[in-house]
């Protein structure tokens, strides 16, 4: 809903939900109604129900830890970004909460386009003024985990202490390992941790989810891998892609 007026930013904005309503992967833009309330205007946006999120459906399985990793979602996501990168647009803000099921299609779809940020990635946290298409596959590196672990894999009730968890598993970042890291605003002198395994830190994982969740949680943004690169990668071989 928008008020005190509706500025060429929400139209454009309308436009681009609309466009992007076309993945499957993306929650359906139904309609766009326009009202005046007490002189004032505002603008509806109405989407498709979807009755549950992608955080429910993990805690569901919580109860269940043997019942085995769930990739589809995972799949579905990285086609959902792609799509959304595909057409040069950033979501900024990919967290369970606002990734929503179709049970019965059993359908991921991509929800909140632009409205926040969260899994936030170490160049945001330290403050960097410019980001790329990285910032998402950084959080689909963090819900891949999720989906895995059954709960956050960087967790911290602040943004620095999730920087720090992000940095005790990963490594604290040099020169050069990540050009210009030290430069960024928020830099500070932090703990020199070197790597952990990321096997440790997500066992149910094998050896080709190892290499897809390290590629997509690398620290440098230049490096990490992309959402049409990732659907390449092995670790999706042995599933029939044109069926998600």
């Amino acid at each position: 809903m928008y008020e005190e007026g509706v500025p060429s930013t929400a139209i454009r904005g309308v436009s681009l939900l609309k466009m992007l309503s076309q993945s499957i992967y993306v929650v359906k833009l139904l309609c766009v109604e326009y009202l005046e309330k007490n002189g004032k205007p505002l603008l509806y946006l109405v989407f498709e129900y979807l009755d549950t999120d992608l955080k429910k459906f993990i805690n569901c399985y919580r109860k269940y830890p043997d019942s085995g990793p769930l990739p589809p979602p995972l799949i579905q996501l990285c086609k959902g970004i792609e799509y959304c990168h595909g057409h040069d647009v950033l979501h900024r803000d990919l967290k369970p909460h606002n990734l929503l099921l179709d049970k019965e299609k059993g359908i991921l779809k991509i929800a909140d386009l632009g409205l926040g940020r969260a899994y936030i990635s170490p160049e945001i946290l330290l403050g960097a003024k410019h980001y790329s298409c990285s910032v998402d596959m950084w959080s689909v590196g963090c819900i891949f985990a999720e989906l895995e672990r059954r709960e956050a894999l960087f967790k911290g009730d602040s943004e620095l202490q999730q920087l720090l968890r992000i940095f005790w598993l990963l490594g604290t970042p040099t020169e050069e390992q990540w050009p210009g890291v030290t430069s960024l605003k928020d830099w500070h002198e932090y703990p020199q941790w070197k790597p952990q395994s990321m096997v440790h830190a997500v066992p149910s994982l094998e050896p080709e989810g190892v290499d897809l969740l390290s590629k997509m949680l690398q620290l440098d943004p230049g490096k990490r891998i992309s959402a049409k690169e990732a659907l390449d990668h092995p670790y999706f071989a042995t599933l029939d892609k044109t069926q998600f």
